[in-house]
């Protein structure tokens, strides 16, 4: 079988009959034309399907090891997507410092229409078995955690669920499948911002949905379609362009988000620097277990009275102050004022994200470069 480098350049590609494109056409057409009532070649209306959009799929689920995946317009599309899997009255337990955006869909999107969430640190196992209730049907997992690199034990949390047959999700956008696979700890369905690592670019938003079984899947594809919530033909041919690279970039991404994590680990305007390759990490076991690499996001504490927030981001020359993450490029912000700032004070304090914590997405770039430039910004 071949490896994953292998699959990320040759699946989904080979469409084309008529010339062979060594790369996948694009199909910008709203709709098909049939051959004669109930007969078409396949694809009648691109929201429910796209040669394109099908073929970025297939790779996708290949790369994540599910039976299929869908394709949505953006990360909270896939979210919300999956979501709409359950109904006004069930319970649903995820952490309590996962992604912003995901946070502020459950809490103040689908909570006032009846859904219920227990917003738990996850690490706990026990206090995520003692939140099982009778109506809970969903565990979802983010791991690592955005921003604080915490770790979930994947296969503990779904051996809770599948006791009581309840579904489990992981949002894998961190690592992607390069450097974690969840099906391989028995979860139901796998999720990602494909906007983030997959394209690695930041010239295209995207989600995906990976099922673990053909059930999942009809009735995921059902929801996608009837939501309206499936990704656009262009922007699908970006992702297929985009994950070619998926190998290279993640060993880049981890190679300098390990220099400068050991960097600011010394740095004297520093308090704290949250990584998994970091010795320091009080995960070690568990990140061996289930990961196979530790990406390349970090956070740290700045002392900001010794360097405000504001001198930081001004100063510095290869990190632009901006949120989303993934990209060639470097990227840094706060997540308190920023990507994280629609929870709430009080949800930020107990997720233990600060007014100092400090999220950064280390681009490829030189990693002396970055170092740098931090050292400069730093003083």
């Amino acid at each position: 079988m071949a490896k994953l480098r292998t699959k990320t350049v040759h699946t989904g590609v080979y469409k084309d009959k008529a010339y062979n494109s060594v790369t996948t056409p694009i199909y910008p057409t709203s709709t098909f034309a049939f051959e004669a009532l109930g007969k078409n070649k396949g694809y009648d209306y691109t929201r429910s399907g796209n040669p394109t959009r099908s073929a970025l799929e297939e790779n996708i689920a290949e790369l994540e090891g599910g039976v299929a995946c869908s394709v949505t317009a953006t990360g909270m599309a896939a979210i919300t997507a999956v979501l709409f899997n359950f109904k006004p009255g069930d319970h649903i337990i995820t952490g309590d410092d996962i992604y912003g955006g995901t946070y502020r869909l459950f809490k103040y999107v689908f909570e006032p229409l009846g859904y219920q969430f227990s917003f738990l640190n996850m690490r706990d196992l026990k206090s995520v078995e003692k939140a099982v209730k009778s109506n809970t049907k969903l565990i979802w997992i983010e791991t690592p955690s955005n921003p604080l690199l915490n770790i979930l034990d994947i296969g503990a949390l779904t051996k809770i669920a599948k006791k009581k047959n309840i579904l489990t999700a992981v949002d894998n956008t961190f690592l992607s499948p390069y450097f974690q696979k969840p099906f391989d700890f028995g979860v139901d369905l796998v999720v990602h911002s494909t906007t983030k690592y997959i394209n690695g670019h930041s010239d295209v938003v995207g989600g995906a949905i990976i099922y673990s079984n053909k059930k999942l899947e009809e009735r995921g594809r059902y929801l996608v379609n009837a939501l309206g919530v499936s990704e656009s033909p262009f922007d699908c041919w970006l992702v297929l362009r985009g994950v070619k690279t998926l190998a290279q970039r993640m060993e880049s991404h981890q190679e300098n988000a390990l220099a400068v994590a050991q960097f600011l680990e010394k740095h004297k305007n520093v308090k704290k620097v949250y990584y998994p390759g970091l010795k320091s990490h009080p995960q070690q076991d568990l990140i061996k277990k289930q990961m196979k690499g530790f990406g390349g996001m970090l956070a740290f504490e700045l002392d900001t009275k010794k360097v405000p927030l504001d001198n930081l981001f001004k100063k510095l020359k290869y990190f632009s102050l901006a949120e989303s993450l993934g990209g060639v490029e470097s990227l840094i912000e706060a997540p308190w004022f920023m990507s994280h700032a629609s929870m709430g004070e009080k949800a930020l304090e107990a997720s233990g994200i600060t007014k100092e914590t400090v999220r950064v997405s280390v681009g490829i770039e030189d990693k002396e470069d970055l170092i740098d430039d931090l050292g400069n910004a730093l003083k």
